[in-house]
């Protein structure tokens, strides 16, 4: 048997963060192994000056990576989940997601809260979706595009250039960086990123050396849920880059599934959630069509006219 995995990921300080808290994982299940890895810089890290309100290519932040894995150039690939496209390569499959971190996303600011802004001020963030459910809770909050990596976004805030952040909590705090937090977005508030918070493994679909060593860290929960969100995003025909979140937990012996897609500008709405005790269900189906009976159609079409403008 190979000894040496290799294992692709980006340069960033989280990336390498979560890269070697896999590493860490799989070294308690296969302690010869050897891990050597592989910084990969991806159009996401290279095009700093591309906002991310346009139409941006799927596999933005990972494409280069997933290549690297086809190409046998590396053996597995780790990525932030909520990064990664929701339509399959069939080349390519993730056979594990880490046990979950916090999926909320937060506020970052000096010392305020979100409810003390006002127009003057200035609140960063990459996302539409957050974009849009600050523009949902206030209209009148003023909300700029802010590209980096976790380190460049909090620095360009304390230095002045960006009043607060809105930001993924799990990334703050892998980093030990959760006293800049001033508030934590409550999901019946604030709804995460499909994926939001999950560590993904992906490697080749044929490799079945590197499959039974991957699947051996994988946290079933956190695979069963995270799936019912992408599955969800993926039906509404949005990528990574639309005003869609979704959030999949546990709750006793109950699972549940919410989803919201909005307008660009928070103004159309719809959330609604579905439950069961019966872990086989297809929640995101179930939640799909709910939104469908309400015209989320409607909505999606129009974000799809004003990002391809």
């Amino acid at each position: 048997m190979k000894n040496k995995v290799i294992v692709g990921t980006r340069t960033s300080k989280l990336a390498l963060f979560q890269t070697n808290k896999v590493i860490f994982e799989l070294k308690k299940n296969f302690r010869n192994l050897e891990f050597e890895i592989k910084e990969v810089k991806t159009k996401g890290d290279i095009l700093l000056n591309q906002t991310l309100d346009r139409n941006l290519d799927k596999g933005f932040f990972v494409k280069e990576i997933q290549q690297l894995i086809i190409e046998e150039k590396i053996d597995i690939a780790v990525h932030s989940l909520k990064d990664l496209p929701v339509e399959n390569d069939d080349r390519l499959k993730i056979s594990a997601i880490l046990e979950r971190g916090n999926p909320q996303d937060v506020f970052i600011s000096k010392s305020k809260k979100l409810n003390s802004f006002g127009k003057d001020e200035v609140i960063g963030t990459t996302s539409l979706r957050r974009k849009a459910q600050l523009l949902k809770i206030n209209p009148r909050l003023t909300v700029k595009d802010i590209r980096g990596n976790v380190d460049t976004r909090i620095n360009k805030m304390l230095k002045g250039e960006f009043d607060a952040l809105v930001m993924a909590a799990a990334g703050i705090e892998r980093l030990n960086l959760d006293h800049h937090i001033t508030e934590y977005f409550n999901h019946k508030k604030f709804l995460n990123a499909p994926g939001q918070g999950a560590i993904a493994v992906e490697h080749s679909k044929n490799n079945n050396r590197i499959n039974e060593i991957v699947k051996k860290i994988n946290h079933s929960k956190s695979m069963l849920c995270v799936n019912h969100e992408r599955n969800f995003m993926k039906s509404m025909g949005g990528g990574c880059n639309y005003p869609i979140g979704a959030y999949s937990y546990f709750d006793g012996d109950t699972l549940h599934l919410e989803g919201i897609v909005l307008s660009l500008d928070g103004k159309d709405c719809i959330k609604d959630m579905v439950s069961t005790k019966n872990f086989t269900d297809n929640l995101s189906q179930e939640l799909s069509e709910k939104f469908i009976k309400k015209d989320v159609v409607q909505i999606i079409n129009k974000i799809d006219s004003e990002i391809n403008k």
